[in-house]
């Protein structure tokens, strides 16, 4: 009777976890996993190795997407606008620069304190003469990047990463109606893919770049075209860098996007502007109506606005090497275009190419 009472919490009040611990411990978890595994392939690829296949099951793609990364790009593009103290942007930039190999030297304004915030930084212009336009080839890189893949559509699936494909009709969304387009289509029974393809004896093609975050992030016209259509897809803002491509199966028809669709002179041609996580922000200069990462979307909806008007036939000319839009960070351009048989790109897979460098030619 004289023993004192001993007072304890029940263990599952002392062991409490929270929703929010559990969701941090587990992504942070699963992120740098996934950083790991991404070494080793970026490894595997510099012995000159082939880098083994290996795709994410169903789940760890609903994992993936459960992350709020619409909101976080959301939160980060309103960071990235903060203006920062002057004394405050030559280090933040500096660390920046040294992170990702930024070469300062092309940047039309060298001066780190003329940028006041991120956001202006990330969207630097380049000096005249830093990207000279190839005027020998037909076809130019839009971007500065890295080729991920390139070649023939076949079978209407397209390769993001060699063994890794998507589907063309899922990632451009149903046949654009004849009366917005200058060409005429295809008989309704044919493919999807032959239904594109509006000269006899041409080919499909399509070419991946990936803009990495030290890239410059602006995209430009990479030939002479008509922009006649603009379709934009709400979606996913999943990472696109390599490593990820080659793991998620149709990574690209997930994501948030921007198809534009018109015609250059061998018929079809498409630019896709893809967006990823701290990147929902894509912007097309000519296209005022467009407002990327809205809070609110339906999962598998589109928004189609045409270029073609009573007042406007022709769409929006486009000449080579034009400036097109931008990105805040860095994502993908996907080029899938209608050309004769004869068509070769200039590419290896894997390397790093320039804004106004060659693609192909004829």
């Amino acid at each position: 009777t004289d023993r004192k009472k001993l007072h304890t919490a029940p263990v599952g009040q002392v062991f409490r976890l929270r929703p929010f611990h559990v969701l941090v411990a587990t992504g942070g978890g699963y992120a740098g996993y996934r950083k790991y595994e991404d070494y080793k392939l970026e490894q595997l690829e510099k012995r000159g190795l082939e880098v083994p296949v290996k795709l994410a099951s169903e789940w760890e793609v609903a994992l993936y997407k459960s992350v709020p990364t619409r909101l976080l790009s959301r939160a980060w593009g309103r960071l990235n606008q903060v203006e920062l103290p002057t004394w405050l942007r030559k280090p933040v930039y500096s660390l920046y620069i040294w992170t990702f190999g930024v070469n300062m030297k092309e940047a039309a304004v060298e001066d780190l304190h003329h940028y006041r915030n991120l956001s202006e930084f990330f969207r630097r212009k380049l000096k005249p003469q830093a990207r000279p336009v190839c005027c020998v080839h037909s076809v130019i890189s839009p971007s500065d990047g890295k080729i991920l893949n390139f070649g023939q559509v076949k079978n209407c699936e397209v390769e993001q990463v060699k063994g890794v494909t998507y589907s063309l009709e899922s990632f451009l969304g149903p046949r654009i109606s004849t009366e917005e387009m200058h060409f005429s289509q295809a008989p309704p029974g044919n493919s999807f893919q032959q239904q594109l393809v509006t000269k006899e004896g041409n080919e499909l093609y399509h070419c991946v770049i990936y803009l990495a975050p030290g890239d410059y992030h602006c995209f430009h016209s990479p030939t002479d075209w008509t922009v006649s259509h603009r379709r934009h897809f709400p979606g996913s803002l999943m990472s696109v860098n390599p490593g990820v491509a080659r793991w998620i199966k149709e990574l690209f028809c997930h994501n948030e996007r921007v198809v534009l669709t018109g015609d250059w002179k061998h018929g079809f041609f498409s630019l896709t502007a893809v967006g990823a996580t701290n990147v929902g922000s894509i912007r097309i200069y000519f296209d005022q109506d467009l407002h990327t990462n809205s809070p609110s979307y339906s999962k598998g909806s589109y928004n189609d606005f045409s270029f073609i008007s009573n007042n406007n036939k022709e769409g929006i000319p486009m000449r080579k090497g034009e400036h097109l839009g931008e990105f805040n960070l860095g994502s993908t351009i996907v080029l899938i275009f209608e050309a004769p048989k004869d068509f070769k790109f200039n590419l290896k897979a894997g390397q790093k190419i320039r804004f106004g460098e060659a693609l192909g030619s004829l």
